[in-house]
């Protein structure tokens, strides 16, 4: 197997997505690079049809490129069948969405429990890890509650306990403070900046600057290239997961 230098979690070279129509060939991604390290807050933006959540779904392993390399946690996704990639995305992967995504009828609890489900952990353990991770959001008081008990902000915090179930090394967030206001916002992110100081790698996806000025690291797409890459601050972890 093709490995990486452990530093880097994301590793993409010249990477390219055509989809094919009737009316022809269209190009959404073209000649993209790009290595992101363990430990990394990253930022990306761009128009709407940029790109930019089309590379993200690569990153998340929901989508395949037309060419190129893509290398995550030091694995060649282009060689993974259906199977192995979906264990990758498990084991590897934390997804935070902008609509939350979570079941209306279970509780907080077994909302965030539900990826241990799929890797087959026994109930009393995936309850126990749930609860822990609700404490760290500060939602373990509301664990029996529904989704439609408790506000927007709060909903995405439990969708975050839930991508950190699996101990994730990456997580990818799309917009993830999209439905929310100006404060609540804030809070999230400051909750992703915790993440990343505890060595978490987080990749996210946003249209607003003061969203963006969050992270150490802001990509801008524009026609499926990347146009501007900037380290804005250090990298926050120095114990890497």
């Amino acid at each position: 197997m093709t490995t990486l230098p452990s530093k880097n979690v994301i590793s993409v070279s010249h990477l390219y997505k055509e989809y094919y129509t009737d009316a022809g060939t269209f190009s959404v991604l073209k000649d993209v690079n790009i290595d992101i390290e363990a430990g990394d807050f990253v930022a990306i933006m761009g128009p709407s049809g940029s790109g930019k959540s089309t590379f993200m779904n690569i990153l998340g392993c929901l989508d395949k490129p037309t060419k190129g390399d893509y290398f995550l946690d030091s694995q060649t996704v282009a060689s993974l069948g259906n199977d192995a990639l979906a264990n990758l995305r498990n084991k590897t992967i934390g997804f935070v969405f902008q609509g939350f995504n979570l079941l209306a009828r279970s509780s907080l609890v077994d909302n965030v429990a539900l990826p241990l489900v799929y890797s087959g952990v026994d109930k009393e353990d995936r309850t126990a890890r749930a609860l822990k991770l609700l404490e760290k959001v500060g939602l373990a008081k509301h664990s029996a509650s529904r989704p439609n008990q408790i506000s927007g902000g709060q909903q995405q915090r439990v969708a975050i306990a839930r991508a950190l179930i699996n101990n994730p090394r990456l997580i990818l967030a799309d917009e993830p403070t999209g439905n929310l206001d100006t404060t609540t916002s804030h809070e999230i992110m400051m909750l992703f900046n915790e993440l990343n100081q505890d060595g978490i790698t987080v990749v996210l996806v946003t249209h607003e600057q003061d969203i963006a000025d969050h992270a150490s690291r802001q990509i801008k797409f524009v026609d499926g290239r990347i146009v501007e890459d900037v380290r804005t601050k250090t990298i926050h972890s120095q114990e890497l997961r």
